[in-house]
C-alpha cells in the first residue's frame, strides 16, 4: 500500500512527495489519532496527579505532529494554489475547526491543566512551565469551557462557519485578483512606465501566450501603472478594477462579492463574544493582547490622529495645488493620487524607485540583510540546496551558530500564478524540546516581488527591501526563540499587539548609512548607493509620512469601531462606518465605488480582527526600541545582544511590556514614532 508522506515523520516537509490527494486522509487520520491521545491523557490526569512530564509534554507532541502534517498544506494552498489542493485543504477545514473546538471544550484537559496548576507538581515547575499552564487555563475560558452544553454546540458551529467564512473570503479576493487583466499591444499606450515594469508587464503577457503586455492585479504589474502611467484613462480603469475586487462593484461587479460573506462573519464573531460574557467582539480579541480596553486602543488611535490629521491636510493640500499647477490637473482623482504623489516626491527631492532599483539587486538585498544580522548576533547564514522545494524559486537556508545550525528558512521572493498577494512569515517547525531531543524552528518567508526577467536578477525597489526585511524581523523572532515550549516560542504566545516589534525594527536597517552600505549595490558596477542619492532617499523618507499615517489610522479605526459598535451590519452599515471613520481621519477622495473592505482580508480572513491598530501600537515600541540603536550606535554589539536576549529571545514566555521594559530600561514613549515618522504637530 503506498504510503502518506503527510504521516511519515520528517525533519523537514517531503515538497517532492505532497500531493492533493494525501491532504484529507492524512489529517482526518491524524485528527482521529489526537482524539484518541487527548482522552487518554485526560483518563490518566483522573487516576494520577498530572505532571508536566505526564500531561503537559505529551500533549504538546500530539498537537505538533498534527502541526507538521497541516503547515506544508496550508503553505502550498497559499504558494501553488491549484483547484485540486484547494479542494483537499477546504476540506479539511470543517474538520480541524471542529477538532479545535473539541479539544478547547475538553472538560477533562481543562480540569487536568487545573489540576497541574493546583497540585503538588505546581512547585516544582520552571516560570515559562507555569506561563503555559496559565494561558492554557486562560484560552480553555476564552474557548467556553465552562458553558452549558447548548452553548458549548453553537460555539462549535461558530467557529466551523467561521473558517469555512474566512477561507471563501481568501478565496473571493484570490479569484477575483485573478479573473481581472488588461492586454495592450500598443506600447504608446503605457507612456510613461518604466522599462523594468514594462519588461514585467511583458513576461506576464508571454506566460500566457498573448501578444504585447499584460497588466494584472498582482503588486508587481498593477502598481507601476499606477504610479507612472500618463494615461490617466488607463490608470483609472486599473483602479477601478482594483478597488472593487470582491464586491457588487467593477468590472467583475457580483461575481466574487463579499458583501454577504463580510456580514456573516461579523455577525457570527458578535454571538461568538456574547457567549462568552463579552459585550463586544473587540473585548474578547483584547482579553489576550497588551492594550486593556478598546477605550484606551480608541484613545491611542485618535491621540495619533490629532497629531498627523493637520499635517496630513497640508501634505495633501500641496499635493493638489502641485497636480493642478506641474500637471495640469483640474481635479485630483483617486487614481491620479499615487502617479502625482511620485511626480512631487521626483521634484521636491530628485529620487523615485526607479532611480533606486539597479543599486537593489535581489541577490546582493539578500547577502546584506544576512550580513545585517551577522554584525548585529553574530550569525552565519548557509545555503541548503538538498532540501525539497515546492518551487523552483524558492531557496532554504540554515542559520549557524557556533558551527553548528539553530533554524532554517525557506525564502520565495516573487510573485506567481496561484499564489496569495502579499508578505507574511510562517511558521513551518516550532522550536520545541522532544523525546529525541531539540526541535529546531523553521520559517516560511513570503513575498511578491517582481520576479527577474531574461539573465539579469530581479532589480527591487527601495520599498520591496524595506517589506523582506519586515518580514524577516518576523522569522527571526520565530528562529531566534531560546524557548523549548511550543506554546510560547518563537512568536507563540506573544500578545499579538507586540508581534510587529521586531519587524519593524528590522525595517530601520533599510535607511541607515551603515545598513545600506551592506544591502545596496549598483547591478552593473556593485558600487554602493552615492551620498548624493542617499541624502535625497533620506529626505524623501517622511515624504507624505502623515497621510501614510491617517490612512493606517483610518483602517484601524474601522477595524476596531466595526467590532465594538455592530452587532449584525449589513454591507450599507459596513460602508457607513467606513464612510463616517474617513470623514474623522482621511485626507484623500474615494470614489463612490471602492470597496477597500471587500478585500480588507486582515481582519476578515487573518488574525487582525479587532487588531489592526496592533501595526502603530508595536510601531511606538519598534521606534521606541530603535532610538536604543541611535544612542549607542547602528550595530552596538551590546545593545544588539541585549535586544536579542531581552525579547527575540523570550518569544512568548513573559508580557510583552515586561519585555520592553527589561531591555529599554522604561516604559515606551510616543515621541520616537512621532520623531521618526516627521510628524511635528504638538
Amino acid at each position: 500500500m503506498p504510503t502518506n508522506p503527510l504521516l511519515e515523520t520528517h525533519t523537514l516537509p517531503p515538497f517532492d512527495d505532497i500531493h492533493a490527494e494525501h491532504v484529507e486522509p492524512a489529517i482526518s487520520q491524524l485528527i482521529d489519532e489526537s482524539r484518541d491521545a487527548i482522552e487518554e491523557l485526560a483518563r490518566q490526569a483522573q487516576e494520577t496527579a498530572p505532571t508536566w512530564e505526564n500531561f503537559a509534554a505529551p500533549l504538546e507532541a500530539v498537537s505538533d505532529r498534527l502541526a507538521q502534517a497541516w503547515a506544508p498544506v496550508s503553505h502550498l494552498n497559499s504558494t501553488m494554489n491549484t483547484p485540486e489542493l484547494r479542494h483537499a485543504y477546504q476540506a479539511c477545514l470543517p474538520k480541524l475547526s471542529a477538532f479545535s473546538t473539541w479539544v478547547c471544550q475538553h472538560a477533562g484537559l481543562f480540569h487536568a491543566w487545573k489540576a497541574l496548576k493546583d497540585g503538588p507538581a505546581w512547585n516544582s515547575l520552571s516560570a515559562e512551565q507555569r506561563r503555559t499552564v496559565d494561558n492554557n487555563l486562560r484560552d480553555f475560558r476564552l474557548s467556553g469551557v465552562a458553558l452549558p452544553e447548548a452553548q458549548k454546540t453553537r460555539y462549535g458551529e461558530i467557529q466551523a462557519r467561521l473558517s469555512e467564512l474566512s477561507n471563501r473570503y481568501s478565496n473571493n479576493v484570490l479569484d477575483a485578483t485573478q479573473a481581472w487583466y488588461k492586454d495592450i499591444h500598443d506600447a504608446e499606450q503605457l507612456a510613461g512606465v518604466p522599462q523594468s515594469a514594462l519588461e514585467t508587464l511583458k513576461a506576464t503577457a508571454d506566460a500566457k501566450g498573448v501578444e504585447g503586455y499584460r497588466i494584472t492585479l498582482d503588486f508587481p504589474c498593477f502598481f507601476p501603472v499606477m504610479s507612472y502611467a500618463d494615461s490617466r484613462e488607463l490608470r483609472q480603469e486599473v483602479y477601478t478594477a482594483l478597488v472593487t475586487r470582491a464586491s457588487d462593484q467593477g468590472p467583475n461587479a457580483g461575481e466574487f462579492d463579499n458583501a454577504p460573506v463580510m456580514e456573516e462573519i461579523l455577525a457570527l464573531r458578535h454571538e461568538l463574544a456574547g457567549l462568552l460574557g463579552f459585550d463586544t467582539y473587540a473585548d474578547l480579541s483584547l482579553a489576550t493582547k497588551m492594550a486593556d480596553s478598546s477605550e484606551q486602543v480608541l484613545a491611542f488611535l485618535n491621540d495619533l490622529a490629532n497629531h498627523a490629521v493637520p499635517q496630513a491636510q497640508t501634505e495633501f493640500s500641496e499635493l493638489e495645488n502641485f497636480a493642478q499647477s506641474e500637471l495640469g490637473f483640474d481635479k485630483l482623482c483617486p487614481w491620479d493620487i499615487a502617479y502625482a504623489s511620485e511626480k512631487l516626491r521626483e521634484a521636491r527631492h530628485a529620487i523615485s524607485e526607479e532611480q533606486l532599483r539597479p543599486y537593489f539587486p535581489a541577490p546582493r538585498v539578500i547577502d546584506g540583510l544576512f550580513k545585517v544580522v551577522e554584525r548585529l548576533y553574530g550569525l552565519r547564514f548557509v545555503e541548503n540546496t538538498r532540501v525539497p522545494r515546492y518551487h523552483e524559486d524558492v531557496r532554504y537556508f540554515e542559520i549557524i551558530e557556533n558551527d553548528a545550525p539553530i533554524a532554517g528558512f525557506y525564502l520565495d521572493l516573487y510573485a506567481r500564478e496561484g499564489k496569495q498577494g502579499g508578505a507574511w512569515m510562517g511558521g513551518c517547525r516550532v522550536r520545541r524540546q522532544t523525546d529525541n531531543g531539540l526541535q529546531l524552528p523553521v520559517a516560511f518567508l513570503t513575498c511578491n516581488f517582481t520576479p527577474p526577467v531574461g539573465e539579469q536578477p530581479a532589480l527591487l525597489t527601495h520599498d520591496e527591501v524595506i517589506t523582506l526585511f519586515h518580514e524577516f524581523g518576523h522569522g527571526l523572532h520565530h528562529m531566534l526563540t531560546k524557548q523549548e515550549i511550543a506554546e510560547i516560542s518563537g512568536i507563540n504566545g506573544v500578545a499579538w499587539d507586540a508581534v510587529e516589534l521586531p519587524s519593524q525594527f528590522m525595517e530601520n536597517f533599510c535607511w541607515e548609512r551603515e545598513g545600506l552600505d551592506l544591502i545596496a549595490g549598483h547591478v552593473e558596477t556593485g558600487e554602493g548607493l552615492p551620498d548624493e542619492l542617499l541624502a535625497r532617499l533620506q529626505g524623501a523618507k517622511n515624504f507624505q509620512s502623515a497621510m501614510g499615517m491617517v490612512r493606517q489610522l483610518e483602517f484601524s479605526l474601522f477595524d476596531l469601531r466595526l467590532h465594538v459598535e455592530h452587532s449584525a451590519p449589513g454591507a450599507d452599515d459596513i460602508q457607513a462606518l467606513l464612510d463616517d471613520v474617513r470623514m474623522r481621519v482621511a485626507v484623500v477622495p474615494q470614489a463612490s465605488f471602492n470597496r477597500f473592505q471587500n478585500g480588507f482580508g486582515h481582519i476578515f480572513a487573518g488574525g487582525y480582527a479587532a487588531g489592526y491598530y496592533s501595526y502603530k501600537w508595536a510601531e511606538v515600541l519598534s521606534a521606541d526600541a530603535w532610538s536604543a540603536f541611535e544612542e549607542a550606535g547602528t550595530f552596538d554589539a551590546a545593545t544588539g545582544q541585549r535586544f536579542r536576549r531581552e525579547i527575540l529571545e523570550q518569544g512568548g514566555s513573559r508580557d510583552a511590556a515586561e519585555l520592553f521594559k527589561a531591555f529599554r530600561g522604561r516604559e515606551p514613549s510616543i515621541k520616537p514614532l512621532l520623531r521618526h515618522s516627521g510628524i511635528q504637530a504638538a
